[in-house]
């Protein structure tokens, strides 16, 4: 009973990873290309996005200016943690609280993915507010890190429901099916991870 739910926990875990892997790369793009790319190049007067960002010394954050690759890690590291603790076990368990996986398999996968971005898209948002903050240009004011964290759930929310409805989630199950055949699918290994943490 306990190497099965090891290997539930460890599948569980796995599954994240990619999805976070997978995610975070999606995100970084999305936020430095779509949402600030044309500041950046507005304000360093450079043709392209990489040229921008390269020319100001990195990525704006934590007050100062850090290498694409550290802003990778940093929502890495917070966004696999959030995942693991908080994102997918209360998205199962509001799942559970409207769809039996037995009965509608489908819908109540699609229901966790919904339940994943409602948890984790104001959550990272929340995080990214505080990564992102001017703090070289303005002191902290709780009002304008409001009203940041806002406006990147409203930029965020769209892109990580449609991203991970129609996108991510299908591409990590297709590898995971590969990896560990039909039965092996991610409701196995978040059911373990939930009862272990009972």
């Amino acid at each position: 009973m306990k190497n099965y739910k090891l290997a539930g926990f460890l599948k569980h875990a796995l599954y994240a990873f990619i999805t976070v892997v997978i995610t975070v790369h999606a995100y970084v793009f999305y936020s430095l290309y779509v949402i600030n790319g044309n500041t950046f190049m507005n304000t360093t007067h450079e043709t392209g996005v990489i040229k921008a960002i390269n020319a100001m010394g990195g990525v704006p954050a934590f007050g100062g200016n850090l290498p694409i690759w550290a802003i990778i890690l940093i929502e890495f590291a917070f966004a696999y943690t959030l995942e693991m603790l908080v994102g997918s076990p209360l998205s199962l368990k509001f799942a559970k609280k409207v769809f039996d996986p037995a009965k509608n398999p489908v819908i109540f996968e699609s229901a966790v993915i919904c339940a994943t971005v409602a948890v984790m898209c104001p959550s990272m948002s929340l995080i990214a507010a505080a990564i992102y903050y001017p703090y070289a240009y303005t002191p902290f004011n709780f009002a304008t890190f409001l009203a940041n964290w806002l406006k990147l759930v409203c930029f965020n929310f769209p892109f990580a429901f449609f991203t991970q409805l129609f996108f991510i989630q299908p591409f990590v199950r297709l590898v995971f099916g590969l990896l560990f055949g039909r039965k092996g699918g991610v409701s196995d290994g978040n059911a373990a991870a939930e009862k272990d943490s009972k």
